[in-house]
C-alpha cells in the first residue's frame, strides 16, 4: 500500500509541475508550438509510409500526454 501512496504522491507532484511550467505565458506559447509541431490539428496518416505514420503518431502521443497531465484531478 505504501508504494501506491508514494506513486500517487509522485504523480500528483509531477502533474503540479506540468501545470506550473505550462501555466505561464511562456508555457502557453511553448505548448502552442508543440501543438503545431506534433500534429494536434492535422492528420498523421501517411498513405505511402506506415513508418512515417507511426513516427508522427509517436510525436502526437507526447502532446496528448502533456495535455492529459494539465487536466485537473
Amino acid at each position: 500500500m505504501d508504494q501506491n501512496k508514494e506513486l500517487e504522491k509522485k504523480i500528483k507532484r509531477l502533474r503540479e509541475d506540468y501545470k506550473i511550467i505550462f501555466g505561464s505565458e511562456e508555457g502557453h506559447r511553448v505548448l502552442e508550438d508543440i501543438s503545431i509541431r506534433c500534429h494536434e490539428r492535422t492528420t498523421t496518416f501517411s498513405k505511402d509510409n506506415s513508418h512515417e505514420t507511426a513516427f508522427l503518431e509517436g510525436q502526437r502521443s507526447i502532446l496528448l500526454f502533456i495535455k492529459a497531465m494539465l487536466k485537473s484531478k
